[in-house]
């Protein structure tokens, strides 16, 4: 059977009901899901009382064709008061609570959650001056990168950015603020984070949850 991303599961959680249910426990209840292919399996799997169960009301808007994190916006009605965003196919530990107070606390529009990424690269790295001499050989040195977590915080005045109909991702809803001369906020965490679209992580993610699964999920230990 062919799930949508969201529906995978982690262990025997789907990772949209982990992410849920973590939402839930960090004071979040009223979900507004942006669906399009596959749709019909994600609806289907709230109805019959499950949204009530994990404690939250779920809605949802149909996008006719893919809009992007940003541009599924549009769709969602409401929204006039500050809001989370989150991709569904992460597994992470972030307290999505302690992050909007954050957001909320600086004033910015948009407010990325990030965790830093430390990679040794597998090549000597040549360091030059500008006319191309030698000033230093490093061999595999590890570099470190923040990046997106696929969690964000947004004010409503985002909405003055998206166009009706466009489709639009979250790093070109950035560029545009901050081409506006807009605040856009960078929180670090040092929150576990797996992104379970990225080759090789699912099988790491659910060794993962199984090993720490009332950490994710807010369970007593047994």
């Amino acid at each position: 059977m062919v799930l949508p991303k969201a529906l995978v599961p982690v262990g025997d959680v789907p990772i949209l009901e982990i992410l849920v249910r973590q939402l839930r426990r960090d004071g979040f209840g009223d979900l507004v899901l942006s669906v399009g292919h596959l749709a019909e399996l994600i609806e289907a799997y709230f109805h019959g009382g499950k949204a009530h169960e994990l404690g939250v009301t779920v809605a949802f808007v149909r996008e006719g064709a893919p809009m992007g994190t940003a541009g599924c916006l549009g769709l969602v009605p409401g929204l006039d008061a500050d809001f989370l965003v989150l991709n569904a196919d992460v597994l992470t530990t972030l307290d999505f609570g302690r992050f909007f107070e954050h957001h909320r606390a600086h004033g910015a529009l948009l407010t990325i959650a990030a965790c830093e990424r430390r990679e040794r690269l597998d090549w000597g790295v040549l360091e030059t001056s500008r006319d191309g001499r030698l000033e230093a050989w490093v061999e595999k040195p590890e570099r470190a990168a923040w990046i997106s977590m696929g969690v964000y915080a947004c004010a409503p005045g985002v909405r003055a950015y998206l166009a009706d109909g466009e489709r639009l991702d979250m790093p070109d809803l950035a560029a545009r603020l901050l081409a506006a001369g807009r605040p856009v906020e960078v929180y670090r965490s040092d929150a576990y984070w797996l992104d379970l679209g990225h080759p090789g992580d699912y099988a790491r993610a659910a060794e993962d949850f199984e090993a720490r699964r009332p950490e994710f999920l807010g369970e007593t230990p047994r």
